[in-house]
């Protein structure tokens, strides 16, 4: 499911209750504010009986009282649950076009996967910073720092890599 729309509070409590209402059970989530507009993806297990037409007109409803607009579409298919990540990938810098698509870009080459990506314009005025974090999935034995080396001076930006702890439960 996807839900995007102008930010206001109640969206999550909105979805969610439908949702709850339906028996159904919130396996995956994420959400944010990208510049006064709410984004959230879910992945949710629907219960047996639960008719793909119902859902869908009872989020379509929540999300006309919401003002937001809600997709849902089978996964049926999907790949396998993603591997953790292994490192946080920090990036600073002014900020420019190409930072993302050359930082990306080289992960990906590297078979490094991309588990969460969050940026933003940091500071106001003549001198932003650009800011990317990236939790990534990496191949063992793959030295991530030194891969990544070359681009700091390319695009003039300060690149750290630390490994991220599995969590303990």
């Amino acid at each position: 499911m996807s839900v995007v729309g102008k930010d206001r509070p109640g969206i999550v409590a909105g979805v969610a209750e439908v949702l709850y209402e339906l028996g159904c059970n919130l396996e995956d989530a994420t959400s944010t504010i990208l510049g006064g507009h709410f984004a959230m993806v879910l992945v949710v297990a629907v219960p047996d009986g639960v008719e793909q037409a119902v859902l869908e007109e009872r989020l379509a409803a929540a999300g006309e009282a919401l003002g937001v607009i809600i997709t849902a579409g089978s996964l049926e298919g999907a790949g396998p649950r993603v591997d953790p990540p292994t490192h946080m990938v920090s990036v600073y810098g002014a900020d420019h076009p190409g930072i993302v698509f050359s930082v990306t870009g080289r992960l990906s080459d590297r078979s490094i996967n991309i588990t969460d990506l969050t940026s933003r314009v940091i500071g106001e005025g003549n001198r932003p910073v650009y800011a990317l974090m990236l939790e990534v999935t990496a191949p063992s034995g793959t030295d991530i720092e030194a891969e990544l080396a070359d681009l700091r001076e390319r695009l003039g930006v300060e690149i750290s890599v630390r490994p991220i702890e599995p969590d303990v439960f």
